[in-house]
């Protein structure tokens, strides 16, 4: 039968179906392509990109100061002192600069090499994707004499360039509005804003920040605000990260230098802890992953090192062979690279590619830390001392793991006897509560649903895995359990570096179910502890939580209800006592999980139905590491500092 060219065929594949999205259109349909995600954590990438082209200003040497100011209505303001974005006709596109800045994606100085010679934004989609994903945006400039005015919504014009008044200063103020019907919440973290605009004051030495939040007012009156400045640069930067940890050298190890056009900074602290904490930046753009400049550091920390304890003669008594990642153990840095065509990985930037970098970057630390080790033989003596016990330390925690692993593979599945699985099989839709205490898992175990949930009781208090060298965690009974009920191991990959094997994880939530007292929260915090320091993995991925048992019961006869804040039991009350003030109503303290029935804790605190778990998750890994430091360490006065500043946040029974 001859083909019918007219005729629609279901499944055909033809010019016809292709579409071409115009504008911003593609950024709309595909926000996750574009700035990562459509939670908060996307929500707050929006300030990062029209921040980032403030920074860039300052780099190229003309802002010199950065102000951020969250609305009422959760709108954005971003203030600078640089030049202003040009607002003169572009010959190409017929229109004002400005709104081709706006929105057109990949257009932008960022290109020009004779503009910006390095820059965060490079892919030239930063602000226009915030434009796209704004139900308002205003474009105010201040640019030779004049303030010019231009209003967007969604991506498009809703206003000329329109000359509103004069100004004897430049610069640029970007206010949006993020789109509702795009984003899952609207709503911004101070504390999460702040957190960055610290990380970039430290990468900026000697520029002004400031977040200002109009929703929140003082005592005095006057709206929240944090400024943020610093002269020393990252190796400040390295003294706050490490403020709760004792160092084992007197200053942070610092390195600058450029080559072939790439800038390196690199600050090192070495402390007395157990983990290595390495943070890194390109154009001032975090990499999560790392990439190239990171695997430069490394490799020249570890050349330098060795070849140090080698030719001092300091490793001779080891009966076994140093790794790479004994040197980086109790090491906080933060490596920093400027690259004018940097290649990363998706427009999120989350890993450098470019391979000359590792050279450059290895080289750089390799002459600096050189020096330095000659320079200082009593504090590197130091470092090798730490470096030895890590070693040592790695090679017990090696057969202790073995020691684990053996004995599960003796013992057939290697469950811990505590440990009241469920029937399930299926590690996405099963749970597990790890409950404070033998009494709680008791009636955990009552109430559960077999099908799905298990119960895994601890007793007392876990190890404090932040004062533990790793071996000794394998030792603890109630760790061991849980390694062996979550079906998780830790191993060595091929670069020697520990890593988490969650092949076999058995369940898809991990719920922390402990009393609502004094005592419980500090279990939950040393359980967290462990999980963000041995198990981190698995707080990213998602799979932890807290339950919310409910602090009270309020009742009136046979009619009661459950109240998880103070707020909901003067509410409850008032509610019984409705017209008559001298009801009596009873009100019932529930200070600890054995103090409810099977059916009580089901029903408040287990029921998927009924109960509210709130799900663990790192917002920011370094500020995260800083606080169980400071929380967990041995440094007193930090913890002093930060209990002080926080007490009001603090619930405490009396």
């Amino acid at each position: 039968m001859a083909e019918n060219k007219n005729e629609v065929v279901k499944g055909a594949y033809g010019a016809d179906n292709i579409t071409a999205l115009e504008g911003l259109e593609a950024v709309r349909k595909r926000p996750g392509m574009y700035i990562g995600s459509t939670d908060t954590k996307g929500l707050h990438h929006l300030v990062w990109e029209v921040v980032d082209n403030s920074i860039d200003e300052h780099v190229a040497g003309y802002a010199s100061s950065i102000d951020v100011e969250i609305l009422e209505d959760n709108s954005v303001a971003v203030t600078d002192d640089g030049r202003g974005i040009p607002v003169g006709m572009h010959k190409k596109l017929q229109k004002s600069a400005l709104e081709v800045v706006m929105t057109v994606l990949h257009a932008g100085g960022k290109f020009d090499k004779d503009t910006y010679k390095v820059s965060g934004g490079l892919h030239g989609v930063g602000v226009s994707c915030v434009n796209a994903l704004s139900s308002f945006l205003e474009a105010r400039v201040r640019r030779d004499g004049k303030v010019y005015v231009q209003t967007y919504s969604e991506g498009k014009p809703t206003s000329s360039v329109d000359v509103v008044g004069e100004s004897n200063s430049n610069g640029t103020t970007i206010t949006y509005k993020p789109d509702g019907t795009i984003f899952d919440s609207l709503v911004y973290k101070f504390e999460t804003l702040a957190t960055r605009m610290q990380e970039l004051a430290f990468l900026n030495s000697g520029l002004k920040l400031s977040l200002t939040d109009h929703r929140v007012k003082e005592d005095d009156g006057s709206f929240l605000r944090k400024d943020f400045y610093s002269e020393g640069g990252l190796a400040e930067m390295v003294e706050y990260l490490d403020e709760g940890k004792t160092r084992i050298i007197e200053k942070p190890i610092y390195v600058k230098s450029k080559e072939d056009n790439v800038e390196i900074e690199v600050a090192m602290q070495y402390n007395t802890t157990y983990q290595e904490n390495v943070y890194s930046f390109v154009n001032n753009i975090k990499t999560r992953e790392g990439g190239t400049h990171v695997n430069g550091y490394r490799r020249a920390v570890n050349r330098l090192f060795t070849k140090y304890g080698d030719e001092n003669g300091l490793f001779k008594k080891l009966k076994f062979k140093i790794s790479g990642e004994d040197f980086r153990e109790g090491l906080t840095a933060v490596v920093s690279v400027k690259v004018p065509e940097p290649q990363f990985k998706g427009q999120t930037k989350g890993e450098l590619g470019n391979s000359e970098v590792t050279g450059i970057v290895s080289r750089a630390v390799g002459t600096s830390v050189g020096h330095w080790l000659e320079e200082n033989p009593i504090q590197a003596k130091r470092i090798i001392d730490k470096v030895i016990i890590a070693a040592t330390a790695r090679h017990a925690a090696r057969k202790a793991r073995e020691m684990v692993q053996r004995k599960n593979v003796l013992t057939g599945t290697g469950l811990p006897g505590k440990l009241s699985d469920c029937s399930n099989k299926d590690p996405e839709s099963s749970e597990i509560f790890l409950v404070e205490g033998d009494s709680a898992g008791g009636t955990a175990k009552m109430g559960r649903n077999r099908k799905f949930q298990a119960i895994l009781p601890l007793r007392g208090k876990i190890l404090n895995v932040e004062k533990a060298m790793e071996h000794k965690i394998y030792e603890n009974e109630e760790i061991k359990n849980m390694f062996t009920a979550l079906g998780v191991r830790i191993e060595e990959n091929e670069f020697g570096e520990r890593v988490l094997n969650t092949d076999k994880l058995r369940y898809h939530k991990i719920v922390i179910m402990c009393d609502a007292d004094i005592d419980g929260s500090h279990i939950v915090t040393l359980i967290l502890t462990f999980f963000f320091r041995y198990m981190h993995k698995l707080v990213e991925e998602g799979y932890i939580y807290i339950a919310q048992p409910p602090l009270y019961q309020v009742s009136r006869g046979t009619s009661f209800q459950y109240c998880w804040s103070e707020e909901e039991r003067r509410d409850a009350i008032a509610h019984y006592q409705k017209g008559d003030e001298n009801k009596k109503v009873k009100v019932q303290r529930y200070k600890g999980l054995g103090e409810m029935n099977a059916t009580q804790l089901w029903e408040t605190t287990m029921d998927p139905d009924t109960r509210m778990l709130q799900q663990v998750a790192i917002e920011e890994n370094s500020e995260a590491d800083r606080v169980f430091s400071m929380l967990m360490g041995d440094e007193v006065p930090p913890r002093r500092a930060f209990i002080e500043a926080n007490a009001k946040y603090a619930k405490v029974d009396v």
